[in-house]
């Protein structure tokens, strides 16, 4: 009995390490890094910005916002607001046919994107602190539902700018 005495701790250590990666294991399932959102019936969104500009106004108190929110996430989110130090408001913009409607927020569907591009939805920058010019860099502070806000800085492009797909 006295020869098993000195097994009994290389034992219990192995027993530990088991356990030990046993926890771990579990803890990984349910820290949501899985992509189950953590219990919430999908993915979380994994927004990213692309193709953003302003267009240079042709007046001095009013400009246009467009950019491209890519969503590789499986789950959905909204952009809720804009900010900008450029206007004092930014206000959110539906375009259906020729009619333009103010909404409170928009939809950035999973797997997919929300686009803001002229003659469609798009950004309204309104009381701007300064007409900016061509070549000038704007930071944005894009806020959503549910996702961190996402800061950039837009470039001002033409009047006329159409950007190439």
């Amino acid at each position: 009995m006295t020869a098993a005495a000195p097994g009994i701790p290389g034992v219990r250590k192995a027993a530990a390490v088991v356990l030990a990666l046993g926890l771990s294991a579990t803890l990984a399932a349910c820290s949501g890094d899985d992509g189950d959102g953590g219990g919430k019936g999908g993915s979380d969104p994994k927004l990213s910005v692309t193709g953003a500009y302003v267009s240079q106004p042709p007046m001095t108190d009013m400009a246009a916002g467009y950019l491209t929110v890519r969503n590789a996430g499986g789950g959905a989110d909204e952009l809720t607001s804009v900010t900008t130090p450029l206007a004092s408001e930014v206000t959110l913009h539906t375009t259906k046919g020729t009619r333009m409607k103010q909404v409170s927020s928009l939809d950035v569907p999973a797997d997919n994107r929300l686009e803001l591009s002229s003659g469609g939805d798009h950004l309204m920058l309104t009381n701007l602190s300064h007409r900016p010019k061509v070549g000038e860099k704007v930071s944005f502070t894009l806020h959503f539902a549910t996702s961190a806000p996402i800061e950039i800085k837009v470039p001002v492009e033409p009047t006329t700018y159409r950007p190439k797909d």
